[in-house]
């Protein structure tokens, strides 16, 4: 996505404000407590300490499902709206779990920006590493934290050298900590030639910044040890010639990326990571179609659905479509074109998400999140237009990795268990198989923890007590190919066929072997690992 903004026309003001990015991390390095804070900041939430209180409410406003709030994991993505200074923040929640990889793949094909957060103590971790390369595919220009200085962590130098070898992405530091562990003290702010020192007294104040003139100012040595302040300019001279200066052009083309050095549970750091998202991070960019480049500052209201999520609240029994807006300006009550259905659909209750609340969004602009409750007929991929045939591309989904057998508990129940999986199905959580012979559904998921927030979803609102038992088959594979191959070889194949929820052919394979089979015996036949989900 070339961020080139030279020969483009301005921006107009309320989408120029909006700054629509993703945290990415891996599970424990802190990105809850990181959204907490700026939620915080953005006024959405009062004190933290209202969010993380004891026993029963010991959860954060973004993870609100029961089962993410006992595996304390965010299993479904969320959006929060919320204004900072003169910016308005669309900050997309991504599954924090490793099983949750194509909830979160997809999420990141609906923001501008990521956050990536690392823990100073660990380093880059696995789970980062896939989350980031991610990234790279989608050349996101990418904001780094480093959390967690106020516990022993690792040298300041090892973290930055690590990101640059592991990811392969210049680092730049827009600020440089002040001691570590017990004696950090707080940042030196590169960017703004500021001291900022943090408060460990309360751990929801921020204490005041402190200008200062470069390193020689004499106002340096009445807020920072001797000790510490040596080893500062020292670092800092080192870091000058070692690493490159802040370029913003290759910050917005993915090659380098600024860190930031906090803690946010002490609330420290996060301000100034949020204004370098204000001030340096993208706008809403163009967005591709099939058929043509979608610019955000087109009269005409476009956008995609990217997460489709049931059952929010149980009292409605409602699914909201979570839709990326990628030109004009909405208002609610419009009409729009779904392209999928060919139909036109009144948007009349569009939510925004504040935290934990909804309320009706009035309007919406490019770069802007809504949802959209329905009743099924949104699905991941679909394209909302004022009356144009628009294909939005890049939002994959993937060949599950796990395969298992859904059975109800009780027979007599078959047919609502379908309902059920073919919700889940649309919904992304999982693949669904219908098998061309015998009984039963197969279901395939990414990571073997998906089978139980399944079940236990299924129990919940569907009272359906569900086994998911072991399968002969380990992938799936979709088909296409000409129309007279593809019959031929349904009819040969009839044990490994199944069918996904579009209807689509799927061919189930128990090893390699299989794969190999078929490529050797029906050559013009493609067996794909992804599928594209669009209208």
């Amino acid at each position: 996505m070339p961020n080139d903004l030279s020969n483009r026309p301005t921006l107009p003001a309320e989408i120029a404000r909006r700054r629509t990015f993703a945290i990415i991390s891996h599970p424990d390095a802190g990105k809850t407590t990181l959204t907490e804070k700026f939620l915080l900041y953005g006024g959405a939430i009062q004190l933290a300490g209202q969010v993380r209180a004891k026993g029963e409410a010991r959860r954060t406003r973004s993870d609100f499902m029961k089962m993410e709030q006992e595996r304390g994991i965010s299993v479904s993505a969320s959006a929060m709206s919320f204004d900072y200074q003169e910016w308005r923040f669309n900050l997309v929640d991504t599954p924090g779990h490793s099983d949750f990889s194509e909830d979160t793949y997809r999420t990141l094909t609906a923001v501008d920006a990521a956050i990536m957060v690392i823990d100073g103590a660990k380093g880059v971790e696995s789970q980062t590493r896939k989350l980031f390369e991610v990234c790279r595919l989608r050349d996101l220009p990418i904001l780094t934290f480093c959390n967690k200085m106020d516990r022993e962590s690792r040298d300041t130098f090892d973290i930055i050298d690590e990101i640059q070898q592991n990811l392969a992405i210049d680092v730049t530091p827009a600020s440089w900590p002040i001691g570590m562990g017990r004696d950090f003290i707080g940042c030196y702010d590169i960017l703004n030639d500021r001291l900022e020192l943090m408060d460990r007294a309360d751990r929801n104040r921020v204490a005041e910044s402190i200008r200062i003139d470069g390193m020689d100012d004499p106002k340096l040595a009445e807020h920072v040890p001797p000790h510490l302040l040596e080893q500062l300019r020292d670092e800092l001279e080192m870091a000058r010639e070692l690493l490159p200066p802040f370029d913003h052009k290759s910050f917005l083309e993915g090659h380098l990326t600024p860190i930031w050095f906090g803690s946010a549970i002490n609330s420290f750091g996060v301000k100034e990571l949020m204004q370098g998202i204000g001030k340096y991070g993208p706008p809403p960019q163009p967005q591709k179609a099939a058929e043509r480049q979608i610019l955000p500052e087109e009269e005409k209201v476009t956008g995609f659905v990217f997460k489709v999520q049931a059952n929010m609240d149980p009292k409605h029994r409602d699914r909201v479509a979570f839709v990326r807006l990628a030109s004009g300006h909405f208002q609610r009550g419009q009409k729009l074109f779904h392209v999928r259905s060919k139909k036109a659909m009144t948007v009349a209750n569009p939510v925004l998400f504040l935290a934990s609340d909804r309320e009706l969004a009035e309007e919406g602009w490019a770069g802007d999140i809504i949802g959209i409750p329905n009743h099924g007929q949104l699905r991941i991929g679909d394209a909302l237009t004022e009356g144009e045939s628009l294909r939005f591309t890049g939002i994959p989904s993937f060949a599950p990795e796990l395969l298992r057998t859904a059975r109800a508990g009780d027979p007599m129940k078959a047919k609502h268990l379908e309902k059920a999986l073919m919700q889940f199905a649309e919904e992304g959580a999982a693949k669904v198989f219908k098998p061309a012979i015998g009984s039963g559904f197969i279901v395939g998921v990414v990571g073997a923890l998906q089978f139980d927030v399944l079940a236990s979803r299924i129990e919940s609102e569907y009272s359906l007590p569900v086994r998911f038992e072991a399968s002969q088959f380990t992938s799936a594979r979709w088909v296409t190919g000409p129309k007279t191959d593809v019959e031929r070889f349904v009819a040969a194949n009839k044990g490994h066929i199944a069918y996904d929820n579009d209807g689509d052919i799927v061919y189930l394979t128990r090893l390699q072997w299989d794969i190999d089979r078929i490529e050797r015996d029906f050559p013009t036949l493609r067996l794909a690992a992804t599928k594209e989900m669009h209208s």
